[in-house]
C-alpha cells in the first residue's frame, strides 16, 4: 500500500494595506462641525502665506553688500583687510562710546547760544569773557593722520565698515608704528552719530578732563588686554577661503569617488 502524501499547508500572502482591527472603535464625530478641505488650485482658494524673499528683487546697494559679504568669505582676504573683522568686544565698547559721548563736538546751534551768551556778558560787563579751550573729539582722516604722527593722539577709535576700506587700512599699522593704542568698533555710521555727521571714518582723543583721566586710562588698559593681545595673531593671520555647501559637497563626493577608485 502506497504511503499517504501530507498535505502542505500554504501561507496566505498578506493584505497590501494594513486592516483596521475590528475591536478599534472610531472617534465620535460632531454633526454640528462641517470639513471644509480647501483647495489650492488655479484659481480656488487663496495661497498660504510662503516666505517669498528669494524671490524679490532687492535693490541694487542689497544686492552689492550682501555679494561682497560673500566674496569675502570665498576668496583668500590678506591680513591688511582681515584684521577688519576683529572688532572690539561689546562690553569694552559699550565703555568706550560713554566715554566719547562725554567728548561730542558741539553743534552749530550751541556754538550759536554759547557765542551769544559771551556777547552777552561781555556788553554787560564791559570785559571781555573768558572762554576756555573745549574738549572734544577729534575726526576726519587727515586730521587725525597729522594726529597720530605728532604723537598728540592718545586713543584711535577706527570703523570696521568703512568703504573703500583704503581709506583706513593703513592706519593700524601706523598707530603701531607710532606706539598709539586704537581699537576697531563695529559701525561707521554709530562714529557719525558722535560728531553729528552720517558717518565717521576714525576718532581721536588728543586731551580729556582731569576728572575723566583715570577713566581713559582704564579703557586703554582694557583695549590692550581684550583686543590688542587678545588679536595679536588673528592679525597676522590670513581670511576667507571659505567654500559654499555645494562646493564642498563637491569635494566630499570627488574625494570618496577617488577613496574608492584605490
Amino acid at each position: 500500500m502506497a504511503p499517504a502524501k501530507k498535505s502542505a499547508s500554504k501561507k496566505v500572502a498578506p493584505a497590501p494595506y494594513p486592516v483596521a482591527k475590528k475591536g478599534a472603535a472610531k472617534a465620535p464625530v460632531n454633526p454640528l462641525i462641517e470639513k471644509t478641505p480647501k483647495n489650492f488650485g488655479v484659481g480656488q482658494d487663496v495661497q498660504p502665506i510662503k516666505d517669498l524673499s528669494r524671490y524679490v528683487k532687492w535693490p541694487e546697494y542689497v544686492r552689492l553688500q550682501r555679494q561682497r559679504k560673500i566674496l569675502n568669505q570665498r576668496l583668500k582676504v590678506p591680513p591688511a583687510l582681515n584684521q577688519f573683522t576683529q572688532v572690539l568686544d561689546k562690553n569694552t565698547a559699550t565703555q568706550l562710546f560713554k566715554l566719547v559721548n562725554k567728548y561730542r563736538p558741539e553743534t552749530r546751534v550751541e556754538k550759536k547760544e554759547r557765542l551769544t551768551a559771551a556777547a552777552a556778558a561781555q556788553v554787560e560787563k564791559g570785559e571781555k569773557a573768558d572762554t576756555k579751550k573745549p574738549f572734544v573729539v577729534k575726526y576726519g582722516i587727515n586730521h587725525i593722520t597729522a594726529l597720530i604722527e605728532a604723537k598728540k593722539a592718545s586713543l584711535v577709535v577706527i570703523a570696521d565698515d568703512v568703504d573703500p576700506i583704503e581709506v583706513v587700512v593703513w592706519l593700524p599699522a601706523l598707530c603701531r608704528k607710532m606706539g598709539i593704542p586704537y581699537c576697531i568698533v563695529k559701525g561707521k555710521a554709530r562714529l557719525g552719530t558722535v560728531v553729528h555727521k552720517k558717518t565717521a571714518t576714525a576718532l581721536a582723543f588728543t586731551e580729556t578732563r582731569a576728572e575723566d583721566k583715570a577713566e581713559l586710562a582704564s579703557l586703554i588698559s582694557a583695549i590692550k588686554s581684550n583686543y590688542t593681545e587678545k588679536n595679536e595673531a588673528a592679525r597676522k593671520a590670513w581670511g576667507g577661503g571659505l567654500m559654499g555647501f555645494k562646493s564642498n559637497m563637491k569635494m566630499a563626493k570627488r574625494a570618496s569617488a577617488v577613496k574608492n577608485s584605490l
